[in-house]
């Protein structure tokens, strides 16, 4: 079957994903079905949007499937073993796969994953490297079990992580990287070797509190935070009553003064272990962003202030 048009479900939902399915249907795949999740409400008027890749599998001509949940779904299990795939390819879907769908196409289930498995099991791998200091990143392709992103892997290909990097600049290189993986992966059906389980780490959802920035820690860590989080959930402090967005900052040399203090420097905020951290764009709720020195002409943040 190496080489061959294979009979193939993409499953996925984010921008991630798009490539990915780009790819296989530019490469004469087959592809049956589509499954992504459910339109949902979004923008100020709460219409219901679908996801990236709907969108994308609808400007392809492909059939969509967007089932609100799998599990104990016989009906959706059988609709799937009657595709008669060669493949799935999984790609942030959102939804878990039971056993009576891993198990239904000839070549199993494979899941292109944003991390160097066993590094970054789990929903949010790209911003877990990034806040952790890691050199480098990549993508995996695996076999998928029953486990959490615990299958036997196939191929692997890295992404450095540069010293400013961001979650928006290496989401898109793992996504093209993913999408040139995938078709590598089909074409060479190389064998599937087991995860070690030393060195296995796990990058757990992200939501809203995970982006406060606590000042007790150094600026360096708070400085990958912002990195990892923006665009989301985002970062922020509280101050005045408002929760001020934190979407750009850099480390700002040593301090003595105490975690949460604003300094001099456009505006500098004294962080743990005697260091700064320097704000340099900010946004208030509802306002747009700005440079921080546009910001602090409409929202003072003097010097001793101490921050939330």
């Amino acid at each position: 079957m190496n080489g061959a048009r294979l009979r193939v479900a993409f499953m996925g939902s984010p921008d991630f994903a798009v490539p990915a399915l780009r790819a296989l249907h530019a490469a004469g795949h087959d592809i049956a079905a589509v499954y992504c999740q459910p339109p949902r409400p979004a923008g100020r008027g709460q219409r219901e949007t679908p996801c990236p890749v709907q969108r994308a599998a609808q400007d392809l001509g492909l059939p969509v499937r967007t089932p609100a949940r799998l599990r104990r779904e016989a009906a959706e299990h059988a609709a799937f073993a009657a595709l008669d795939l060669d493949v799935a390819v999984v790609a942030a879907y959102g939804l878990i796969l039971p056993l009576p769908m891993l198990a239904a196409p000839r070549r199993g289930c494979l899941n292109i994953h944003a991390s160097l498995l066993p590094r970054w099991r789990g929903a949010a791998p790209i911003q877990a490297a990034i806040m952790a200091g890691d050199a480098e990143t990549g993508v995996t392709i695996m076999r998928m079990d029953e486990g959490l992103d615990t299958g036997p892997m196939l191929l692997k290909g890295t992404v450095p992580i540069g010293p400013r990097a961001g979650t928006a600049e290496i989401h898109d290189a793992l996504a093209a990287l993913g999408a040139r993986l995938i078709l590598e992966a089909l074409e060479r059906d190389p064998p599937a070797v087991p995860q070690p389980e030393a060195g296995a780490t796990y990058a757990p959802k992200l939501g809203k509190a995970d982006g406060k920035l606590d000042w007790t820690l150094d600026a360096a860590a708070l400085d990958r935070r912002v990195r990892a989080l923006n665009p989301w959930p985002g970062t922020y402090f509280e101050q005045g009553g408002e929760a001020i967005r934190v979407l750009a900052a850099e480390p700002a040399g040593a301090t003595d003064a105490a975690p949460g203090t604003v300094l001099d420097g456009a505006p500098a905020i004294a962080c743990g272990n005697g260091t700064a951290l320097r704000l340099t764009r900010l946004q208030r709720p509802g306002r747009a962003p700005l440079p921080a020195a546009a910001f602090l002409r409409g929202f003072p943040l003097p010097p001793g202030a101490v921050l939330g």
